[in-house]
């Protein structure tokens, strides 16, 4: 055991100075040579962020591409007996529709040979003015169409109106079948509208004395038609040029101008009432907005022929309600 230690401890030793001859002894740096190379490390780094710095103030970051959006193709339909009018312009109107699958063999098996020989149709009813039930349309006139159509352009030939239509078939014998039934549009007047707004009339006191200011004439402007009409010479005789200054016109030959008489006639309906605050009022089935005293005035346009305008108020509570139903006939005579 004497001998096995040893040699252990002379290979200890072997081993120690083979470590130690193979380290690299260094000069000695004194400690101003160790501080130089840390400042030019602190100077070289903080240039580095300077120039980091100045270019963040220029840099654009890159566009960020969005990704292609694929457009996928509308379903030739939805699976639901639909039909969707709309407006094109005064005169036109455009209605497309779905009739699906199932609808057709349903009427196929209920109506038998009947089915075949029955004409595919859009019905379309002047339904203006009224809360149209499917019965009491002003008139209506059917435009045939294919099996394979799913849209139609509609010539209505009178503008300003409102209309409906129905999709559905025609038997042989004239009977109507409906399949489904549209919105309600309203096509515009095909010219400026004959609606005009009150006209808001000054006293004729008040008229001259402000007519007769911007002529100079002062507050104290005479008034009454004695003044108006001399006012009314002297502009028609060239005296009064322009409000504020007073000249002698030379006299001006007058052509005679070609006749032209026109004459028009226009109505308007006032539909007016009150009721309380709160409670709920629609006309021809829309909801209108109450003032804060519970009154409420709407004007229609008063066309020839029958019109029905009911208003019908509900109370605050839903329990109370009452209708009211003014119908108005127009016939004009020329």
């Amino acid at each position: 055991m004497a001998i096995l230690r040893r040699i252990k401890e002379r290979l200890k030793k072997a081993m120690q100075r083979k470590q130690e001859s193979s380290k690299v002894k260094m000069p000695f740096l004194s400690k101003a040579k160790e501080k130089e190379p840390l400042k030019r490390i602190k100077k070289e780094a903080l240039g580095v962020q300077e120039m980091a710095v100045e270019k963040a103030k220029f840099f654009t970051p890159p566009a960020v591409k969005a990704a292609p959006v694929v457009l996928e193709e509308l379903p030739w339909g939805y699976g639901a007996d639909k039909i969707v009018l709309q407006v094109r312009d005064s005169w036109w109107i455009h209605a497309y529709w779905e009739v699906t699958s199932q609808t057709l063999n349903g009427l196929r098996e209920k109506w038998g040979e009947a089915f075949f020989s029955a004409k595919r149709i859009i019905r379309v009813y002047d339904v203006s003015h009224i809360i149209f039930d499917g019965t009491n349309a002003h008139r209506f006139f059917d435009i045939e169409v294919g099996p394979e159509a799913n849209n139609w352009y509609i010539d209505t030939g009178d503008p300003g109106r409102s209309w409906c239509v129905d999709i559905g078939l025609r038997l042989i014998t004239g009977e109507f079948i409906k399949i489904g039934r549209s919105n309600v549009v309203y096509t515009p007047i095909a010219g400026p509208s004959w609606i005009t707004d009150e006209e808001w009339m000054v006293p004729e006191d008040m008229f001259a004395r402000l007519y007769g200011m911007g002529f100079g004439l002062g507050r104290s402007s005479p008034v009454g038609k004695a003044w108006q009409e001399r006012i009314k010479r002297a502009l028609f005789s060239g005296i009064l040029a322009s409000p504020g200054i007073t000249s002698v016109a030379s006299p001006v030959k007058k052509i005679p101008k070609e006749r032209r008489f026109w004459l028009i006639v226009n109505t308007e309906l006032i539909v007016y009432g009150a009721t309380e605050p709160d409670a709920k009022v629609t006309v021809q089935g829309r909801e209108i907005k109450l003032r804060p005293d519970g009154t409420f005035s709407l004007r229609f346009a008063l066309p020839d022929g029958k019109q029905v305008i009911p208003v019908a108020g509900t109370s605050s509570d839903g329990i109370d309600t009452i209708t009211i139903i003014p119908i108005v006939t127009k016939e004009t005579k020329d």
